[in-house]
């Protein structure tokens, strides 16, 4: 019998052909934490489990995202602590403050790789499926045994393929995607299975973690694109990255569930307050006034997104009594975007730029929302008090529908503000 790309990764990190259903235990390839939970693992790890040193210094991450720069004393405090400890330890992948956001910091950097089991201490570590490695979040206990042992179990999850067929139209993205099959499966729809996202081939490495990133909203424990297609052969080449001759896209494979999506007939989506798959046509939505656009997060940071929202809002204005906040996902992304006039252009429509890092997608600072405020938001997650107070209420969509909201005052169709 055929393997998905999940069956593949984990029987070659278990030693054995694996099948989904299976409970087994793994080498995880690289651990990764950040600030926010880091406390609560550091002391499970040394006090409860009582491990002296963690397994492996050289496959560890450790970021400061989630609150960066800090916003209270006791963040500084925390965020100092753990600098000591990545010291003491002599862990070698450390980003602080400004390198921004665990997922697209690892993978700019190389350190995700095909057919690679990643861990991480955030949910949203599915991201790491943008290059075809097995990335999933885990809990302050997991990933504590797995910093004391280099291991951790798992059970080898079931696949929902999804199939894209045709192209993009324009101004429609990977985000669309992402969201009009979470309208189809539902946020339960792809509970601990993994989800292969297909004949994608063409998409940026960007907008693949886009579709990884929102593979846990729909429930997955995992979400793989297949490194292939010219879109990874650039992140390939640049990285002198090259995929294991074990892993390839099994026509044998089986499959629990398979979503067909027609992408030239799809058009921009937008999730509705209070949950991701709440999701409607823009064009079914209706006049929404908005307070503030914020572009940014792991899903939709990175410097093409940051591009495809100048592209519309060049030579423009953003609307009076609109903030647009643009927190790029990653340091990396800031320069490029500085280099080539993205950066000149957000600004002079009206952008305020935040530091690269989560920012206010978590609620805790730089950005954050007041009672009764609208906010038309890149990121992933829609939920009642996600980003400040609970009576907020969060849309979700497209870089290019935030810069055409930014213009118009309320959410908008890219083309209707290009007209």
């Amino acid at each position: 019998m055929g393997q998905t790309l999940a069956e593949q990764i984990l029987s070659h990190a278990a030693g054995r052909m694996v099948r989904a259903g299976e409970l087994i235990v793994v080498d995880v390839d690289l651990a990764m934490m950040h600030d926010s939970i880091s406390p609560s693992i550091i002391k499970v790890l040394h006090h409860e489990i009582g491990a002296e040193r963690v397994w492996d210094a050289t496959r560890i991450a450790v970021v400061i995202d989630h609150v960066a720069p800090a916003a209270t004393v006791q963040t500084a405090e925390h965020q100092a602590n753990l600098r000591a400890w990545v010291r003491r330890e002599g862990i070698r992948h450390f980003f602080d403050v400004g390198q921004g956001i665990s997922h697209p910091v690892l993978v700019e950097h190389g350190l995700a790789r095909p057919g690679m089991v990643i861990v991480g201490s955030d949910s949203h570590s599915t991201g790491y499926g943008a290059v075809a490695a097995f990335g999933t979040g885990m809990g302050t206990t997991d990933m504590a045994l797995t910093l004391a042992t280099g291991r951790t179990w798992l059970r080898v999850p079931e696949t929902v393929r999804v199939v894209a067929l045709g192209q993009l139209a324009a101004g429609v993205s990977a985000k669309d995607l992402g969201l009009a099959v979470a309208r189809r499966i539902g946020a339960d729809g792809a509970t601990y299975r993994a989800v292969e996202w297909h004949g994608l081939g063409a998409l940026s490495i960007a907008e693949r973690m886009t579709l990884a990133t929102l593979s846990i909203e729909v429930g997955a424990k995992a979400g793989l694109v297949p490194a292939a297609g010219p879109g990874w052969q650039a992140h390939a080449e640049a990285r002198g990255i090259q995929v294991p001759d074990w892993l390839t896209v099994d026509p044998a494979a089986t499959y629990a569930q398979t979503v067909t999506v027609d992408l030239a007939r799809l058009g921009p989506q937008i999730s509705v307050p209070h949950q991701v798959d709440h999701v409607v046509d823009l064009h079914e939505l209706g006049r929404v006034a908005v307070d503030v656009v914020y572009l940014g997060t792991c899903t939709n940071g990175h410097h093409e997104h940051l591009a495809a929202a100048a592209h519309v809002l060049r030579g423009r204005r953003i609307a009076p009594g609109v903030r647009l906040l643009v927190v790029p996902a990653s340091a990396e992304a800031l320069r490029r975007a500085t280099a080539d006039g993205t950066l000149s252009t957000l600004l002079d429509a009206g952008a305020t730029i935040g530091t690269p890092g989560c920012g206010a997608c978590i609620g805790r600072h730089m950005g954050v929302l007041a009672p009764g405020e609208v906010c038309l938001f890149t990121g992933n997650r829609n939920f009642r008090g996600r980003m400040g107070a609970p009576d907020a209420r969060i849309y979700l969509g497209s870089p290019e529908v935030a810069a055409a909201t930014a213009l118009a005052g309320y959410i908008a169709h890219p083309a209707d503000v290009l007209a």
